[in-house]
């Protein structure tokens, strides 16, 4: 996935803060390997986005993730401030958009490139690591994009020896992972996104024969394309509160699990952004609040949670049924909502509710999707503490009700629940 759009980028040769780069370098021990910065030893606690990065510094992060080089003397500036490092992408084509890795005048092309932005970038104290392309591996058949980006990190090599190099792929298997091992020597570690199946990720590596180093540059909730469906073919999204579960649950088994071989990880995502819906991968709202999941974060970071923490959410319903009870009703009948909330301190909540259709702009591999308008006027009584009234909307179709609940902390619990109208 990705958390901007493709689109070409201009290297900003615009002097950074310091013109001192800080040495990352892959080191091989007795316990296996481990990544040093300056000389000690670093693991990475990070996440995808270029955003509140005082709160993610606050939480116990330590980097973040990149996924191209837009605006990357900035957000490389940004990151320095706040005592972060960078992943810094570097976007190259996919063959799912048109990029022809047959084509040897546009594989040189990119190249060089790439070089502008290696030469413009490379001696920021804030980097830690090069990301040749993002799962350039989804929906491809062309396996000659691996020479490409062995090419690409011979380069890197060459112009900069002071920070790691690495490609990010879709998940991992057999044959990918020995296609990536024999035609691309030059990178440091493997990088991995995946979502549901991140708990098993340590054994399954090790299933295909593989022992070495790896980050996961993406992870988070149950994927969209993983969860059960609608009978309308709809997925169905988990709430705030078992995000966050699984926040912990999967970086304590695919990432804390696998010690001298996983290097760290980048949760997804530091941010928000539309995709599905507006609220399944984003850990912040679109007014900026953070939701559960960031303290689930601190606490996967700094091993306790944060002083003051989010609402979460008991139980939802529509007419009684939960998401997964494929909820049918007819226009204009009226829909009765009940929603449990729980606090860990009693400071008071408000509850926001809208209604969306179902998104018709799906895309694959996070590419930027259009929000659906939410439908007004549908509310009929709400006591404001979890009950309420609302009329289906006259058009049929599949809908989503979401619930946003604000705590007084400034923190977020969120859900929604999918229907059809008949």
């Amino acid at each position: 996935m990705q958390c901007i759009a493709l689109s070409s980028a201009r290297a900003n040769t615009t002097s950074p803060v310091s013109l001192s780069p800080v040495k990352s370098e892959l080191i091989a021990t007795s316990n296996g390997y481990v990544i040093h910065r300056d000389g000690k030893p670093y693991f990475i606690k990070g996440a995808g986005g270029r955003s509140n990065l005082a709160l993610l510094a606050q939480s116990g992060g330590n980097s973040i993730r990149t996924w191209g080089t837009d605006n990357a003397k900035a957000v490389l500036d940004e990151a320095h401030k706040h005592g972060l490092t960078v992943m810094l992408g570097l976007r190259i084509g996919h063959e799912r958009h048109g990029f022809d890795y047959n084509d040897e005048d546009a594989v040189a092309k990119q190249k060089a490139w790439v070089k502008t932005q290696i030469l413009a970038f490379k001696d920021h104290p804030a980097l830690l690591a090069w990301g040749i392309g993002n799962e350039v591996d989804l929906f491809y058949s062309n396996t000659k994009v691996w020479f490409a980006v062995q090419d690409i990190a011979a380069m890197i090599k060459a112009l900069d020896p002071n920070h790691l190099i690495t490609t990010v792929t879709a998940g991992m298997d057999k044959t990918k992972l020995d296609l990536i091992l024999e035609r691309v020597p030059d990178i440091d570690y493997l990088s991995i996104n995946i979502y549901g199946g991140l708990e098993t990720l340590p054994k399954a590596l090790l299933d295909m024969g593989y022992s070495g180093p790896y980050v996961v540059t993406e992870w988070g909730p149950t994927g969209h394309w993983q969860v059960p469906k609608t009978d309308w073919d709809v997925p169905i999204e988990q709430t705030s509160t078992q995000k966050a579960q699984s926040y912990r649950e999967r970086y304590a088994a695919g990432v804390l699990a696998a010690p001298g071989r996983a290097l760290g990880s980048y949760a997804f995502l530091w941010g928000q952004k539309q995709e599905t819906t507006p609220t399944w991968y984003g850990v912040f709202t679109e007014a900026g609040y953070p939701n559960e999941v960031v303290d689930a974060l601190h606490y996967n970071w700094q091993g306790t949670w944060p002083s003051v923490r989010a609402p979460y959410i008991k139980s939802f319903t529509l007419n009684g049924k939960v998401a997964l009870n494929n909820i049918h009703v007819k226009p204009g009948e009226p829909l009765h909502v009940n929603l449990a909330v729980g606090e860990y301190q009693a400071d008071g909540y408000t509850i926001r509710w809208e209604v969306l259709p179902e998104s018709t702009d799906i895309k694959a591999g996070g590419d930027p999707e259009s929000r659906p308008q939410p439908v007004p006027g549908l509310v009929v009584r709400d006591n404001h503490t979890g009950n309420m009234t609302l009329n289906a909307p006259q058009k049929p179709g599949g809908y989503r009700l979401f619930a946003y609940v604000l705590g007084s902390s400034g923190k977020v619990a969120n859900a929604n629940i999918p229907f059809y109208v008949d």
